[in-house]
Parts: C-alpha cells; sequence; structure tokens
C-alpha cells in the first residue's frame, strides 16, 4: 500500500491513490464543543458546594433573668485542675489550688489527653480551670478545647492568668 503525498494533498492536488477518497477535506467547527465545555464547567462551579466553614460547638452557661451578676460556685480544691498555657506551645497541669506541683505536658495524645482521662476516672465531678497566658496561641486554646470535648470533660471553665501562676511556672523557664 502507497501512502499519498501529503504536499499534494494540501495543495488540492490529487494523487492516483486519492481517487477512493470523496475529494473534499472534512473542517470541524469546534466553538459548539468549547461552548458546551464553558457551559457545563460553569453549572459545576455554581452547583457545586464547596468546603462548609466549621464551627467549634461551645455550651455556654445560661444567664437568669432575676440575676444580673453572676455567682461563682466554690469548687473543691480536691477536685479542681487547673491547666496554664504559656508562650511557645508549652503546657503545664497542677492538682488543687493551695501550694501545688506543677507538671509539664504536650498536647499530643499521650499527653494532656492522657492526663485527662486519668484524672477523670479518680476524680467523677473533675473541674478544669482553663487559663492562657499573654503570649500564648489561639490554636493551643482550641487545642484543649478539643481535648475537653474528646475526654467528654463536663465541667470546665476559662479563667484569667494570674501572676500566681507565672510563680509557680517561673522553675521551668
Amino acid at each position: 500500500m502507497k501512502l499519498p503525498n501529503l504536499k499534494s494533498i494540501s495543495e488540492g492536488k490529487r494523487t492516483k491513490s486519492d481517487k477512493k477518497s470523496s475529494g473534499r477535506l472534512v473542517d470541524i467547527d469546534m466553538n459548539p464543543v468549547v461552548d458546551l465545555a464553558f457551559l457545563l464547567l460553569t453549572f459545576f462551579m455554581l452547583t457545586t458546594t464547596f468546603r462548609q466553614p466549621q464551627a467549634m460547638e461551645l455550651v455556654m452557661p445560661a444567664k437568669a433573668l432575676d440575676e444580673a451578676v453572676e455567682q461563682e460556685q466554690p469548687i473543691k480544691e480536691s477536685k479542681a485542675m487547673t491547666i496554664v498555657m504559656i508562650e511557645d506551645n508549652r503546657i503545664f497541669y497542677y492538682m488543687g489550688i493551695s501550694e501545688p506541683e506543677v507538671f509539664e505536658s504536650s498536647y499530643n495524645s499521650n499527653g494532656i489527653r492522657s492526663i485527662l482521662l486519668e484524672k477523670g476516672r479518680e476524680i467523677p465531678d473533675l473541674v478544669v480551670l482553663i487559663k492562657a497566658g499573654e503570649l500564648s496561641n489561639y490554636r493551643n486554646l482550641v487545642d484543649i478545647l478539643d481535648e475537653m470535648a474528646i475526654t467528654e470533660t463536663k465541667r470546665y471553665a476559662l479563667v484569667d492568668f494570674s501572676a500566681t501562676d507565672r510563680k509557680l511556672i517561673a522553675e521551668f523557664l
């Protein structure tokens, strides 16, 4: 089988082997295909739901209408655990309130999560006080709130960081 001469086809000349063809070159208009592609692209972009915003659920106490001032409930010292977060992603915890022994931990599952699970088993009505230092970052606070949800800690509160807390963790700095 002899191949046709491409130069003669492009110039419109016919060779002996071209006699089998109809003699017309096929020209396909691609404009409708491109239009359809853009219509489909636009349709799917407008109808697709992109990433939904994720919100963290926080349970806030309901305020009584009759009480204008919040009343603090006293906590037994034996049921209080304090978590202190400072700069450089460091976290400390201690049990009790007066003259506590301070321990350093980490944000991973073998760190603060295991401690919260252990203390939650030991103390049924554990109350966790979360204190964020001035230079601690927002991500650490979110991580601790996630740990509260994961460990199913029912009672926790965000408390102001005090100078007493700074003195307690001064030996680690």
